[in-house]
């Protein structure tokens, strides 16, 4: 069963059920282009644009009270996901989101009109553009949305994901404070640190990450509303940029106001490519932590063995027994998605023609996609890694004993170039540090045991 919608092409046959209208059905027939659907984050971004376009139109007057009532109730039923089924477009579409603009004023709309009494879909009592959209263009609704969602995302899913693996890090590093081991550069033994100290590095990492989103997100919280078409607010009433930022903030508790230059909001999009900077600031932070967690890991017996991370699943159909950092793993490949991800934002943010940018879509698709997998995967890692993984205090212990560069202790004492000597030694014939400088005769074995103490060595200013 179907019904006939129209546009200014023309007639065009619906789904009986469907609640959009021809706009909707000519995407749906003219991109059907990937799997990719247009996120639904977005897609209520727009509704809560239309619900909030709806109350200031009823009171500067130009929406009837029953229209903006009917309006306001559909819009709700999208925020609360009741008409979530009804939003089919994909992310390939016009460059402007017009289309999934559309979608949005076509379906609440369509859901107004059979709340009226008159069936579903169609534009009577409530117009789709006429009302539904009046004030506004898709070239300022579409880049509201993506601002909104974004923000939105980050304050309530990334920064509390954030916060759980610090805060998981930081209380393993103050449980793990004092449990001295090797510290390694270039990938080769180097002067002792404690496992807290190692874990700490983790913690300061993240802190600078999330300094670096919540410092992005002033910005992305203003908003192109306003500027309808090309930036000058054209069929937008007197004051209509601040009442829209001033009620989406009511309505979403974010600290939205409205951009001071609507020209720069609809064609260009650097508040979003800064967001997207911070969280590829996050991605190298998650890269290095799981890298050296996995490293730390290794073995179980021709490896670091330093570190014992969960056993959550079996780890190879072939080779009974093994179980990988799995989890290491899966952090990894986050991290290399956001970073293709910002790769892709920044290039599409650069293709600003003119008044408009044209790859929006693109843009707040792989924004969103980023935020997600960040947020998902700092709580997994926290939740399957960090909480249950343990040190191996005796490998720790067995790798600083034969540790040559404890021999950077002996520096004030005897000098670079003999340390350096004793190093050579103990390496070239497989003995210990204390070994080779005994027999060297550099020292005696109450100096060596006085002034090679690991314990000592993790502070600037001690030489034992």
């Amino acid at each position: 069963m179907s019904r006939t919608e129209t546009d200014s092409l023309g007639p065009v046959e619906v789904a009986e059920e469907a609640y959009w209208g021809a706009q909707t059905q000519r995407s749906l027939i003219n991109f059907a282009i990937g799997r990719e659907h247009m996120p639904l984050a977005v897609l209520h971004g727009l509704a809560l644009i239309k619900k909030a376009a709806a109350r200031i139109n009823n009171r500067n007057g130009d929406l009837p009270h029953d229209i903006a009532r009917l309006i306001e109730q559909a819009a709700d039923e999208v925020l609360d996901g009741q008409l979530d089924d009804q939003f089919p477009l994909m992310v390939w579409q016009t460059g402007s989101g017009t289309q999934s603009n559309m979608n949005v004023n076509e379906v609440i709309a369509g859901r107004a009109n059979e709340l009226a009494g008159n069936g579903r879909g169609g534009k009577n009592p409530v117009h789709p553009n006429d009302h539904v959209n009046r004030g506004q263009s898709s070239n300022d609704c579409f880049p509201t949305a993506m601002h909104i969602s974004a923000v939105q995302a980050v304050q309530h899913a990334l920064l509390p994901a954030i916060a759980e693996l610090s805060g998981g890090l930081a209380e393993q590093a103050a449980r793990h404070s004092k449990l001295v081991k090797t510290g390694r550069t270039h990938m080769m033994d180097a002067t002792p640190i404690t496992f807290g100290q190692e874990l700490s590095a983790f913690v300061a990492q993240l802190n600078y990450a999330e300094r670096a989103l919540r410092a992005a997100l002033p910005a992305a919280c203003e908003l192109a509303q306003g500027g309808t078409a090309v930036g000058t607010g054209l069929n937008a009433p007197p004051g209509f940029s601040e009442a829209m930022a001033a009620e989406l903030a009511a309505l979403s508790g974010l600290p939205l106001t409205s951009a001071p230059n609507k020209f720069a909001a609809l064609a260009g999009h650097e508040p979003l490519v800064t967001l997207a900077g911070a969280l590829k600031t996050l991605a190298v932070a998650l890269m290095k932590i799981a890298n050296d967690l996995r490293l730390l890991s290794s073995g179980p017996r021709a490896g670091f063995a330093e570190v014992k991370l969960p056993a959550n699943e079996p780890g190879s159909s072939i080779m009974p027994g093994k179980v990988n950092p799995t989890q290491c793993e899966a952090l990894s490949m986050i991290a290399c998605q956001v970073l293709g991800n910002d790769a892709c934002i920044s290039f599409a943010a650069s293709q600003g023609h003119l008044q408009l940018n044209v790859f929006k879509p693109v843009i707040i698709h792989n924004l969103l996609q980023s935020i997600e997998l960040l947020a998902d995967g700092c709580r997994n890692f926290q939740q399957h890694c960090v909480a249950g993984m343990e040190p191996d205090a005796e490998q720790m212990a067995a790798h600083l004993e034969r540790g040559l560069m404890l021999v950077t202790a002996l520096n004030p004492h005897i000098g670079y170039d003999k340390s350096a000597e004793i190093a050579k030694k103990a390496y070239s014939e497989g003995t210990t540090l204390r070994e080779a400088a005994l027999e060297l005769g550099y020292l005696t074995e109450e100096q060596f045991d006085a002034w090679v103490r690991p314990e000592s060595m993790l502070e600037s200013g001690q030489h034992g």
